[in-house]
């Protein structure tokens, strides 16, 4: 279906553009990065300035992002010199490379996601002994066919919901997915809050330490909020550009913005309720990193009354969670793709899932046949160096690109802005906010910019 005013496709309903914008935000940083996280930095006093975060710094970026898109009716692929002209064509460039990267390891560890389900519900962990899950998921990485078959499955899966449309796939597809993945954490959080032990799990996790927060380091604390709130929503590559080109102006587009936020943090926040309580239930420290997921949680359900049913659901969700990524990305690829190239969308979609899929055997490769590349230093991945690409520099630096073209005169400027993003019913920015926005939510994205650089080599 085609808006009637701009000839471009649109969505169904506002529910799809809220759902397949929050399942674009909604991914592997909510569900597997957030908990370890807030694990590592102390429990409940990260989250709250993780909280403090978003509304600060995500709510913003986002608004800008969809404003953009609304008003020039284009994709990242050209968005930028629609509403100016051809000197901002660049970006294109940037948030095509940006959008490519991610999804180059993006389907790797959503490969990771979807064997898991299957690993549940074959039974893989039942009965096995302490340490085993992690023998396990090494055995995982170390097989070269396994790692490129499930990266391969992702591919397939995603290219072949968005060779369908906007409508009739990526909608289509991604609304009731969403819906049955906020069923299946409605359902988990019951279970694991109603778990003999969980109290001391949701006393970590909702009732603040400050204590422990300066034990961390509270700087380190700040700065790990700062870091998630802004990367959780894969702010500054135009993957929500896309989504504000297809909605009409009957909304505000911060009503909007702040909606999707909602959806995005309700996700977080319920995947920590879903795990901490589980862990301190069994014993299990929270603080473990990124192998919270894939190996401390599974010998859990090892060790739960129905462990396989409650594993396999929760790796479910969690698939769901990373392929609404996933769709959602690819979208917005072959969106660029058209925009830039005028291509049609098989076209776009047959050239850019044989580049993509090629692309993204380097990191499938990178624990086994290329495990020698060891790109940041001793036990570095590929997935570790394409991570931080993505993560440490394309996300701040477009992010700060969005700022400046919305708030400077040599770019889109704060007046058009402002009129676009307010365009419609619900919330409003308030000239107030200007000085904010032109000058210190930048420096805020330099700040974040420069730790991440100071935390991966110092």
């Amino acid at each position: 279906m085609e808006n009637k005013n701009t000839g471009r496709e649109s969505f169904g309903s506002r529910l799809g553009f809220l759902l397949v914008s929050a399942g674009c935000a909604i991914g592997i940083g909510n569900v597997w990065r957030f908990p370890y996280i807030t694990g590592q930095y102390g429990g409940a006093a990260f989250v709250l300035l993780y909280l403090f975060f978003l509304v600060i710094l995500g709510w913003p970026v986002m608004t800008m992002e969809f404003s953009v898109g609304r008003a020039s009716h284009k994709s990242a692929g050209s968005c930028f010199e629609e509403l100016v002209n051809k000197k901002w064509s660049w970006f294109k460039w940037f948030a095509l490379a940006g959008n490519y990267i991610l999804m180059m390891y993006y389907t790797t560890v959503s490969g990771w996601m979807l064997s898991y389900v299957f690993k549940m519900l074959n039974g893989t962990f039942e009965g096995m002994a302490s340490g085993g899950a992690g023998e396990i998921f090494a055995k995982s990485l170390a097989n070269p066919l396994e790692q490129a078959g499930w990266m391969l499955v992702v591919c397939v899966i995603g290219f072949g919901i968005v060779s369908r449309g906007l409508q009739n796939g990526v909608e289509k597809i991604t609304k009731p997915m969403m819906i049955l993945l906020f069923v299946l954490m409605i359902v988990l959080c019951v279970h694991s809050v109603s778990l003999p032990g969980a109290e001391a799990g949701l006393q970590f996790y909702l009732i603040p330490d400050f204590g422990r927060a300066f034990e961390t380091g509270i700087w380190n604390v700040i700065m790990a909020a700062m870091g998630q709130a802004f990367f959780t929503l894969s702010l500054g590559i135009g993957a929500l550009t896309i989504f504000g080109s297809y909605i009409d102006k009957q909304n505000s587009l911060p009503k909007e913005s702040a909606t999707v936020i909602f959806l995005d943090t309700a996700v977080a926040i319920m995947a920590g309720l879903i795990i901490f309580p589980s862990c301190f239930a069994y014993g299990v420290r929270p603080d473990q990193g990124p192998k919270l997921i894939f190996i401390t949680l599974p010998e859990v359900f090892a060790h739960m009354s129905g462990g396989r049913i409650w594993g396999s659901l929760f790796f479910v969700f969690m698939c769901f969670a990373s392929l609404s990524t996933v769709i959602a990305v690819f979208e917005n690829i072959i969106a660029m793709s058209m925009d830039a190239f005028h291509i049609s969308r098989k076209k776009a979609v047959g050239i850019n899932a044989v580049l993509l899929t090629l692309l993204s055997l380097p990191c499938a490769l990178g624990y086994n046949v290329l495990s020698f590349i060891e790109p940041l230093g001793s036990g570095s991945t590929i997935l570790d160096f394409e991570d931080f690409i993505v993560s440490g520099n394309l996300l701040p630096i477009g992010s700060l690109v969005y700022v400046l073209f919305c708030t400077r005169k040599s770019g889109w400027g704060f007046e058009a802005f402002m009129q676009e993003a307010n365009a419609g019913k619900g919330m409003k920015f308030s000239e107030k906010a200007g000085f904010y926005l032109k000058n210190i939510l930048p420096l805020i994205i330099v700040v974040i910019l420069i730790a991440g650089y100071i935390n991966q080599f110092f």
